[in-house]
């Protein structure tokens, strides 16, 4: 990779807010890197776990914000714009460890092909995931790399736009000729620049060799309340679906896909699972009408209740 770009090139932007219980091991797997930046920033909203010391030390910069400014859009165009000379931006979060030293270089090594605007790596389950948590990672990110392209976009749906922001890296040029991140995104800030991309000829590639531990126990609350917030998502871009094909679809594959791998790992979780599906379904669907809910609803039924303020 070290002969398509130098490290001065790309930076390395970190979103936290109270990541001290996990920062020791992110930090050290970070540093352990093949290929690591020599731009590396940490966006933190306002933590009180006393993370934050000793940062400049290691090399890393540090900016803090309020944590009722913390947006998934906003706040990473806020760390591209502090890098206006790099060619390339990796962003991670505070719980995604990347799994092997050469992890940032084989998310890298995909933009050798220039029409590659944005690259994303692979998420496996932490070590005490449990078998629903799981699937899940292994749905959503497989074991075999792929380009995608608008045309793919009549096979995938809107799975052809998908990528994570927890582990992915943007074409400076790519990212500007859509704009950037969009200000003000309650979710998929990363969906909808893969998606402008597509539309303007650019490739999404997914490197399943780059690879991050990242993964999360969600609750039955937690599930409804993300549900909701993608069913926001949806509403206020309708275009996504328009231009993609509608997620409900691709929600019935998915559960098919649980359902198939519980029956196989652990059939006593069959009936958390339809649970939770049927939970996420109607976060979903209150989520699309969301614009008949009181404010206050909004905020209890949303993961990112800030956006609502």
């Amino acid at each position: 990779m070290a002969g398509i770009i130098s490290t001065d090139s790309i930076a390395l932007i970190v979103p936290t807010l109270n990541p001290q219980k996990t920062w020791n091991v992110l930090q050290g797997n970070i540093q352990q890197q093949t290929y690591l930046p020599r731009n590396i920033l940490i966006i933190d909203s306002s933590s009180d776990d006393g993370f934050g010391e000793n940062l400049e030390e290691i090399g890393f910069s540090l900016i803090q914000i309020q944590r009722a400014d913390f947006n998934h859009g906003g706040t990473r165009q806020l760390g591209v714009d502090k890098f206006p000379t790099a060619k390339i931006i990796i962003f991670l979060t505070q719980d995604s460890i990347p799994a092997h030293a050469t992890a940032f270089d084989k998310l890298l090594s995909k933009f050798e092909d220039p029409k590659v605007g944005i690259v994303y790596g692979r998420q496996l389950p932490r070590q005490k995931a449990g078998p629903i948590e799981a699937h899940s990672r292994h749905y959503n990110y497989p074991s075999e790399s792929r380009v995608r392209e608008l045309k793919d976009s009549s096979d995938l749906g809107i799975r052809a736009a998908f990528c994570s922001n927890s582990f992915a890296a943007y074409r400076r040029t790519a990212l500007e000729a859509v704009g950037g991140f969009q200000e003000n995104a309650i979710f998929g800030e990363d969906m909808l620049v893969t998606a402008k991309m597509l539309k303007q000829g650019w490739k999404v590639a997914y490197a399943a060799d780059a690879q991050v531990y990242h993964s999360h126990p969600y609750g039955f609350r937690d599930e409804f309340r993300r549900s909701f917030d993608i069913g926001v998502f949806h509403t206020q871009e309708s275009w996504l679906l328009e231009q993609f094909g509608k997620a409900e679809g691709e929600g019935l594959q998915f559960v098919r896909s649980e359902i198939r791998y519980l029956l196989k790992n652990n059939k006593s979780l069959l009936p958390s699972a339809l649970a939770r599906n049927f939970l996420k379904y109607a976060g979903y669907r209150l989520g699309r009408e969301f614009k008949w809910l009181p404010r206050s609803i909004r905020q209890q039924f949303s993961m990112n209740s800030g956006y609502w303020r």
